[in-house]
């Protein structure tokens, strides 16, 4: 499958970020932006501070997110991808709305493993103005996704969190009985474990900024449980995929990130196994990093 390496049509990140602007919006941004050996503006990519600093800046710009944080150590999102990510649920739930791109708090979404930064809540409810349901295992990231909801009124009502008590189930415990989601979505752990993670850390800030590192203080971060979990990101998303039987009544469609492309058969193998009505990889790619994401669903559209 082909794919051209630009953001979705509607996504507002296109090109390069105008950093002047963004620092009009946001003055703390400035004391991070540096003239390069080319004369451009730009920002230390590689400076944990300098990226917590942009994502508050795109938040505040291009979303009205008037307050953002995480803890030191959290995964810090970057705003483009993600955004892709909903921009691309959208069209996928727009298949079964009369092509229209879906708007409005009666579409209701479920973020499996929400984090402290409470990404994806924020720019479904943004852009799109749906309803979020936002699950996590980690209580710390629970408080800090509260902080983010306490100080930015427009979004109370509209995200709701729920902790997850058991490490082993995904959705179970969380869907309620007699809820009913138009989506679920998901950032799996990729990592099969915590030298993994930290391996992978190492080559993104040797990329970053083209010298080695013994020990890598990632400038997007990340817990435990966001970077890592036992068997990978496969063995989590076959699990959610088994899982998903439990409540194809109560799901319209299915989704998860796939950051490795290996995976991506036995994926569609475990999908036919357990008899689901569609499914679909959709491609994503954001510069020359490419994504995608795995959608299913139980449903019969036709």
């Amino acid at each position: 499958m082909k794919i051209e390496n630009i953001l979705h049509p509607r996504n507002l990140h296109q090109g390069r970020y105008d950093l002047e602007a963004l620092s009009a919006t946001l003055p703390e941004l400035k004391a991070f932006l540096f003239t390069n050996d080319y004369g451009n503006l730009t920002l230390d990519f590689a400076n944990p501070k300098a990226v917590k600093s942009l994502n508050r800046a795109l938040l505040k710009h291009f979303y009205q997110v008037g307050f953002w944080d995480i803890p030191d150590g959290f995964l810090c999102p970057p705003i483009p991808g993600r955004a892709d990510y909903i921009h691309h649920l959208a069209d996928l739930l727009a298949q079964n709305n009369a092509e229209k791109s879906p708007k409005g708090t009666k579409f209701k979404v479920l973020d499996i493993g929400t984090g402290a930064n409470l990404i994806y809540p924020i720019l479904g409810n943004a852009i799109y103005d749906w309803s979020f349901v936002g699950s996590e295992l980690n209580p710390k990231a629970v408080e800090s996704a509260k902080q983010i909801l306490a100080k930015n009124p427009q979004l109370q009502g509209k995200i709701e969190l729920r902790l997850q008590p058991d490490p082993s189930k995904i959705f179970s415990t969380i869907i309620q009985p007699g809820e009913f989601f138009d989506l679920t979505l998901c950032n799996p752990p990729f990592h099969e474990s915590a030298k993994a993670a930290q391996e992978g850390s190492q080559r993104k800030v040797r990329n970053l900024t083209g010298k080695p590192v013994a020990k890598a203080e990632l400038n997007f971060g990340g817990q435990a449980s966001e970077l890592w979990t036992e068997g990978g990101e496969l063995a989590f998303v076959l699990k959610m995929i088994q899982e998903s039987v439990q409540f194809k009544n109560q799901v319209c469609w299915f989704t998860t990130l796939v950051s490795k492309s290996e995976n991506l058969k036995p994926i569609q193998n475990q999908l036919e196994k357990v008899r689901v009505a569609e499914q679909k990889i959709i491609e994503m790619a954001q510069g020359n990093k490419k994504s995608r994401f795995v959608a299913w669903t139980f449903n019969s559209f036709s």
